[in-house]
């Protein structure tokens, strides 16, 4: 039996994933104690949430192309320690302005995080595994929320709302440290035996022999004109657009949880995180279990068509009980549904990671295709904030940010069914079925 010692990898990037939420929750989960200091209306808030989307959008792009070129080491290392460093920045702010930019560099930072994660899947993750490695991935986010919730809710109740910025922005400066101490990898990890090198290489796809030479072996992992085949990809548009439709829920909830549960619940900020963990908390162990689920169905119907692209749909579909939120009254039963909601929306957007990576044909061009991907995502959810203020300050409440939020996850189902149908730089995936065999 081949080791399993690679799992310490996806340990990793689970960890990094987990306090890059962790650093976005804390806003929200502070929002109120913010507000009141600075006197902010919820439009105003809306702002601020998304503030740090505003560069993460901008950097995405580059910064994906940067992991392609000087590897998942040093860049995740270096967006470690920036975004750490904002997170304290926000906690030193005095004014609206300075909260502001540091939310700004926080998205800096932040925006080579996923990217990242996809290369690190790219080079350690066989083709059988890839569905439970992303679900590892996306699963950090969430226990970086189940966490973060109660955790900065703590901190704030008992240090005040600036002193929970400077410990996690700590947190994260020590991470980034041990992260460059550490990755390397798996041609160059001397931990590993060789069978499970040879497995990992063996089991990378029809590029992995240019992928084992280096980040940007194939010349074009990360220029120009990688880019642009990719944006000539019809499955890269629709991949980014269902991650868009995905990633809007996710933002609702990351951004206004907290504050939906204080407003219309009167919890107080220790009680309001505590309950806005309840989602998250169930999202991890449910969406791990989902991410294997989908690698045993996949082994036996294969990855060569795209046909994970059926279980984002299903998971999208039931993720859309969200529309039900308006006819509840039990906080239980509202956190039950809020829970299927986040693990559906956990399980489409990783499964979604690893369809990438099944339908791109040149593996050196990984962490561009994630971060075109987690552009598509980040693009619904900077409006995500944004138009949730404005809608709760309309007549239509949170009932109907709800809805919105519903409406976008079928959207959701139909782009992922009709538009992930063929490979990524490749010929279309009919032809590839007659010749592709099931993966062992």
């Amino acid at each position: 039996m081949v080791a399993r010692r690679r799992f310490l990898v996806y340990a990793g990037i689970f960890i990094m994933m987990a306090l890059c939420y962790v650093d976005r929750i804390n806003l929200s989960v502070a929002a109120k104690s913010i507000a009141t200091s600075y006197g902010l209306s919820p439009v105003q808030l809306g702002f601020i949430f998304s503030a740090f989307l505003w560069t993460y959008l901008i950097c995405l792009v580059p910064l994906g192309m940067a992991v392609d070129r000087w590897g998942a080491r040093s860049v995740t290392a270096g967006s470690l320690l920036i975004w750490s460093v904002a997170g304290v920045l926000t906690g030193m702010a005095t004014t609206y302005t300075g909260l502001f930019a540091s939310r700004l560099a926080l998205g800096v930072g932040e925006a080579a995080s996923y990217p990242a994660g996809g290369r690190v899947i790219r080079e350690w993750a066989p083709q059988s595994e890839r569905g439970i490695a992303a679900a590892i991935l996306n699963s950090g986010a969430y226990a970086g929320l189940a966490i973060g919730a109660p955790v900065v809710g703590w901190l704030v109740a008992h240090f005040g709302w600036r002193e929970s910025f400077y410990v996690t922005g700590a947190l994260g400066v020590v991470l980034s440290v041990l992260w460059y101490a550490i990755y390397r990898r798996p041609e160059q990890a001397g931990w590993l035996s060789v069978g499970e090198r040879t497995h990992i290489l063996a089991g990378r796809g029809e590029t992995a022999k240019r992928d084992a030479a280096g980040p940007d072996a194939s010349g074009s992992g990360a220029g120009g004109p990688a880019i642009g085949a990719l944006l000539r990809s019809p499955s890269m548009w629709g991949l980014a657009l269902t991650q868009g439709c995905a990633g809007y829920t996710l933002y609702l909830f990351m951004t206004w949880l907290p504050t939906y549960l204080a407003d219309t619940r009167g919890l107080d900020v220790m009680r309001s995180g505590a309950f806005s963990a309840v989602p998250y908390a169930a999202a991890v162990p449910l969406g791990l279990l989902l991410g294997v689920v989908s690698d045993r169905f996949l082994r036996r119907t294969g990855t060569a068509g795209g046909g994970r692209r059926r279980l984002v749909a299903v998971a999208l579909l039931v993720s859309s009980v969200i529309l039900l939120t308006p006819y509840v009254t039990n906080i239980w039963l509202i956190l039950a549904l809020f829970s299927i909601s986040l693990t559906c929306v956990s399980t489409a957007m990783g499964m979604n990671i690893a369809l990438t990576n099944d339908l791109l044909v040149n593996g050196a061009q990984a962490g561009a295709a994630t971060s075109l991907l987690i552009l598509g995502g980040n693009s619904f959810g900077i409006v995500a904030p944004i138009a949730t203020g404005y809608i709760v300050a309309s007549p239509l409440g949170y009932s109907g940010a709800f809805v919105v939020a519903g409406v976008l996850l079928l959207t959701g189902v139909a782009t992922s069914l009709l538009l992930t149908r063929r490979p990524i730089g490749g010929e279309p995936v009919e032809r590839r079925r007659l010749v592709a065999r099931p993966v062992i």
